[in-house]
């Protein structure tokens, strides 16, 4: 396998975040076919993106993934960074187990039972270990059973960019898949339970390259079996299944173990590194009065109705304003440079007046180069493809991390 190229599918590919990654690590990695749609937009921005980069060709498909998936070709490694929903399951009569609300997973799903490809990296909000509130676990715990019903072992990690040297509080779960076909699954399938946390902190995929103390959690631990000894079928898993789930885990042959590790932290990259040095763009300066920025970031307590009329206060803490400097930013989202109280608002280097973060700076952010958006799409929609994006420079460590174990 490594003397030969690694064929890697790209789902929801957005601007290519996990094929730069990919790329950045190796030349071994070679994407054969990317799929990116974004539903009801009349400018598909991101894909152009895409292609500006990569491409045109008729393996780079701006089509939805329901159609697209059809005629996805044999792979050797699955990528996506996907949309988080609703994974609850239903019966349906004799047609078995179909997913509801959760389609996105459901076709990925459809693609891993198609082609067993090797292995399974995937990307998502790290709510997805928490959800539902009402059943906690039970979305992540349905995907650990689907993974489990066609041979697969599961790791997965969620990481803080910044504790590892990067320069956004960006908190993400990484999901790493591995086929029984593979010598990764072959080493941990005989593991007895107590040796599966040694995986969290030492022999598994992640911890060799995000390191963690390696001390059990011992109140923020926790391990299930998922396989037909405790939930005969997926549709009564995924209306009985509801535990804990921390932010390390690995699954294997339908035993769980999952339990909160600290990381042991890099010195992060600071807001001030990632600024741009040279003039900026007037465009991006906050003119006028700013009473709403000071009250948007400001604590406040406001007296609100419930839609029965019930009266109660809605409340949230102050916000530094503006950003310091000297921390790593916050997490980026989609609305970044809106007036709102999640857009970053910093000293400008120059002239010590009040901006918005640039889409460059919002690039360097995510670890993408300059003007990697710069493709022919509004601003508005670069910040956009920013608050979607993944931190490209972990997907190149966990790239060269595959590597040593794709054989």
């Amino acid at each position: 396998m490594k003397s030969e190229k690694i064929k890697v599918v790209e789902l929801f590919a957005g601007v290519g975040g996990f094929r730069a990654g990919l790329e950045l690590s190796s030349n071994q990695y070679a994407t054969i076919w990317a799929n990116q749609w974004e539903p009801e937009k009349k400018q598909q921005y991101a894909f152009d993106c895409y292609v500006s980069h990569y491409g045109a060709s008729p393996n780079h498909v701006n089509e939805d993934i329901a159609i697209a998936k059809n005629r996805i070709p044999t792979h050797d490694l699955l990528v996506g960074g996907f949309p988080c929903q609703d994974y609850s399951v239903a019966r349906t009569g004799a047609q078995g187990i179909e997913g509801k609300k959760g389609v996105m997973w459901w076709h990925i799903n459809d693609i891993i039972y198609r082609h067993r490809p090797r292995f399974v990296i995937l990307e998502n909000v790290d709510r997805l270990l928490k959800s539902p509130g009402s059943q906690r676990g039970r979305d992540f715990g349905v995907m650990l059973r689907c993974f489990n019903d066609k041979g697969y072992c599961v790791e997965w990690r969620v990481l803080n960019a910044a504790d590892y040297g990067y320069a956004q509080r960006r908190r993400r779960v990484y999901i790493l898949a591995a086929h029984k076909s593979t010598n990764y699954h072959k080493e941990f399938a005989d593991l007895k339970k107590d040796s599966l946390y040694n995986v969290l902190y030492n022999k598994g995929f992640f911890s060799s390259i995000f390191h963690v103390h390696d001390t059990v959690n011992p109140k923020k631990m926790s391990e299930t079996l998922l396989n037909g000894e405790n939930y005969d079928d997926l549709h009564i898993l995924s209306n009985n299944f509801s535990i804990p789930l921390y932010n390390s885990g690995f699954m294997i042959n339908g035993r769980v173990v999952s339990n909160e590790v600290t990381p042991i932290e890099c010195r992060p990259t600071m807001l001030r590194q990632i600024r741009h040095t040279e003039s900026v763009d007037e465009k991006y300066f906050l003119n006028g009065s700013l009473e709403k920025w000071h009250f948007l970031k400001g604590a406040k307590k406001i007296q609100r109705e419930r839609p029965n009329g019930e009266p109660y206060f809605f409340s949230e803490g102050g916000m530094c304003f503006p950003d310091d400097l000297d921390k790593p930013a916050r997490t980026m989202l989609t609305s970044e440079s809106s007036v709102n109280r999640s857009s970053h608002v910093i000293e400008d280097a120059t002239t010590r007046r009040l901006r918005l973060l640039t889409p460059i700076e919002c690039e360097r952010l995510n670890g993408f180069d300059d003007n990697w958006t710069n493709t022919g799409m509004p601003d508005k929609y670069r910040y956009f493809t920013m608050g979607n994006a993944l931190i490209v420079p972990i997907v190149q460590k966990i790239g060269t991390r595959l590597l040593e174990v794709i054989v």
